[in-house]
């Protein structure tokens, strides 16, 4: 039983939906943390922040501590603390507390991620490697896509603490599993030191590279903070190289991008991720906001996306078996194309027919890229990198991420700035003072009309048409450049290849 492949996938598989559970599961309940706790707006978003930039900026070093010390060890701890620190958020009382085991929470989840990778990678025979990335995607699409749901029966009918409760008996399970069933494989010539001037400088370009994506919205696109981080973030990703140049066991060898595979899958995810998280955002605004719906429902409106997820990923890993991962890449990232050209017309009368229509499309479009760049980063890299380059994929797709939340989030604040005025102006309401403009804007942005309280029946409705109509319209534009976005992912597409190194799993030393 001990190291069997299909165990194996099983036991990381309840490991990794805490972490994709827990990345959208905490938005649903961060109103009532704010309610219980007293908290303002800006600590409440320092649960997800400071999770997210923790578990960003940490994985490709906790991909490396698993080349190092061994996938099966470097799970088993990231498992045990991501669940100790989702309990400790469930009995915490204060803010500051929360926050502080968030960011706990990302760390261990950054240990736990790539080193599922690993563990499938050593653990699959190359002929099986994508059936069961395949699996491994659909846990993390259903587990992302599912946690708006779940968050929303838990915090509706227990409390805010049960969402992080939850992850207690799960890590459990997923702990009894591993010492039961995962077995330590160790590549003979894995890493045997530390290039910790390398951690430092690479951890510090990717927390001002994802600082700025975050605090951009705030300060806005021209403001010298946002260049600032982003110039520091340069230098020091500049600096980084250079170093692992000279550095005799790099934290990355830089002799892994000469695969122009493994690159274009790493660029491939970052721009799926592009489009897809950044599409994303605003569709859930648009379902609550827009249509009135309450967490659960929009979450009910989504699963046309996780469903075609659920289904593709491990149809995907058997097609990529067969005819290689160019064309299937390709044709994912086509549907998705399509797809936020389709989300591109929606109105704010759109019937849930035509909404799940797309939202098919796009999880039918998702589900090649995720199972297949991931195999071509893992399977383009040496065994004894496999967990750098599970950090690498996982960092490719939180960097994606965070670029289409801010991009298409500048995108979409900048059409509504554009249109709000005008639109105003021709429903006949009285005129708005710039500071008004600007507190409306903010509102329209996420699909909120900026109803006063006493205000007329007549103007309400006026001020709601007006406010939904402008949101819908940088909705569209959001959703065409995404889908711009996604026509040069299927450019990049064919670039990809099979992994080269693939062969080397399932044959490596046990110890």
């Amino acid at each position: 039983m001990r190291g069997h492949p299909w165990l194996t996938l099983i036991t990381v598989a309840v490991g990794v939906m805490m972490v994709a559970l827990d990345g959208t599961i905490v938005a649903i309940a961060n109103p009532a943390i704010q309610k219980d706790l007293g908290a303002t707006f800006a600590e409440v978003q320092w649960i997800t922040n400071g999770y997210f930039l923790a578990l960003a900026v940490s994985l490709i070093t906790a991909g490396k501590l698993g080349d190092r010390f061994g996938h099966r060890q470097t799970f088993l701890i990231g498992v045990v603390g991501f669940a100790a620190a989702s309990g400790a958020i469930g009995l915490s009382s204060s803010i500051a507390l929360v926050v502080t085991f968030r960011v706990l929470q990302g760390l261990f989840g950054a240990l736990l991620m790539p080193a599922a990778l690993g563990l499938l990678r050593a653990t699959f025979p190359a002929e099986k490697l994508n059936m069961a990335i395949g699996i491994w995607g659909m846990v993390i699409g259903a587990s992302t896509a599912g946690g708006p749901i779940l968050g929303g029966v838990l915090v509706e009918h227990v409390n805010w603490q049960s969402v992080f409760f939850i992850n207690v008996p799960v890590g459990i399970l997923a702990v009894v599993l591993g010492v039961m069933i995962l077995l330590d494989h160790r590549a003979e010539n894995a890493p045997r030191s530390f290039d910790l001037l390398g951690i430092a400088l690479l951890s510090a370009a990717m927390f001002c590279l994802l600082w700025a994506l975050i605090k951009a919205p705030e300060w806005g696109w021209g403001d010298g903070k946002t260049w600032a981080f982003i110039v520091v973030s340069v230098a020091g990703f500049a600096l980084f190289a250079l170093w692992e140049k000279r550095v005799k066991e790099p934290l990355i060898p830089l002799g892994l991008f000469r695969s122009i595979p493994l690159s274009a899958g790493v660029v491939l995810m970052v721009l799926m991720a592009i489009a897809f998280m950044g599409g994303l955002f605003f569709v859930t605004f648009y379902l609550q906001n827009v249509h009135g719906m309450s967490p659960i429902d929009a979450g009910l409106h989504l699963l046309p996306l996780t469903g075609m997820m659920i289904v593709g990923s491990p149809l995907a890993g058997a097609v990529i078996t067969k005819v290689g991962p160019r064309i299937p890449l390709a044709g994912g990232m086509a549907c998705t194309a399509i797809a936020m050209y389709g989300m591109s017309t929606l109105e704010t009368d759109t019937g849930s027919g035509v909404m799940s229509l797309w939202f098919a499309l796009l999880g039918l479009g998702l589900a090649p890229v995720m199972v297949g760049a991931t195999e071509v980063i893992v399977g383009n890299a040496p065994m004894e990198l496999s967990g750098v380059a599970g950090g690498l994929q996982q960092s490719a797709m939180q960097i994606g991420g965070s670029l289409g939340t801010a991009v298409l989030g500048a995108v979409m604040a900048s059409k509504v700035d554009s249109d709000l005025a005008g639109n105003w102006a021709d429903a006949g309401l009285p005129p708005l003072t710039a500071a008004q403009e600007h507190q409306a804007s903010e509102a329209v942005q996420v699909g909120v009309p900026p109803v006063a309280p006493g205000m007329p029946d007549a103007i309400a409705a006026k001020v709601t048409d007006v406010a939904h109509d402008t949101f819908i319209s940088g909705m569209s534009m959001a959703s065409l450049v995404a889908a711009g976005v996604a026509v040069v992912a299927v450019l990049v597409a064919f670039l990809t290849k099979r992994g080269a190194n693939a062969e080397a799993g399932a044959g490596v030393g046990h110890i």
